[in-house]
């Protein structure tokens, strides 16, 4: 699908009218979850959603690893050689970095603030799908927890899972949504 518009921004307080000359190339490379199992978060996001794992970066000094994951274009090369996967890896849109501090996994009292819990912050991660339906047939025939399924609450056409640390992951299908926040 493509798009030609002049649209750059809808227009709110404190949006800048422009992005500066100096931003131009900057990309939302990807955002990070503390996990307290990597073995369980990782047959999660790889079996349920469908990510791949395109590095694994230990820092053995600071007692933690990093995981990063992505979820492939079809037909889209990524290098084999550790440094240029790495180096590409940071080019990347999109990526979840999944974090392992040492030890976490052998503490069975241990577990992250999923950030909708009080104190609020950090809200959830979101994926789309290109059926609905078929997301929420394939989530129930795993076991997927839900803190909301599509039918319910006061917005329709959206779920919200959970992952194995207790993180929400926004469930949508795009074309469904095209009303979403409209005024009747």
């Amino acid at each position: 699908m493509t798009f030609t518009s002049a649209f750059t921004s809808e227009k709110q307080p404190g949006v800048a009218d422009r992005s500066a000359a100096e931003t131009r190339g900057f990309v939302l490379n990807h955002t990070m979850l503390r996990v307290k199992d990597p073995a369980v978060s990782l047959d999660f996001y790889t079996r349920v959603l469908g990510m791949r794992l395109l590095r694994k970066l230990d820092f053995p000094e600071m007692k933690f690893s990093l995981f990063f994951l992505h979820r492939a274009i079809d037909g889209q090369s990524i290098p084999e050689e550790p440094g240029a996967r790495t180096a590409w890896t940071f080019s990347q849109r999109g990526l979840l970095e999944l974090t392992h501090n040492w030890g976490t996994e052998l503490d069975p009292d241990w577990h992250y603030h999923d950030g909708n819990a009080q104190p609020q912050g950090f809200g959830h991660i979101c994926f789309s799908v290109p059926d609905l339906d078929s997301a929420i047939a394939w989530f129930d025939s795993n076991g997927v927890a839900y803190v909301k399924r599509p039918e319910q609450g006061k917005i329709k056409n959206v779920a919200f899972i959970k992952d194995p640390d207790g993180y929400w992951i926004e469930i949508l299908e795009p074309g469904r949504l095209q009303a979403l926040g409209m005024t009747r």
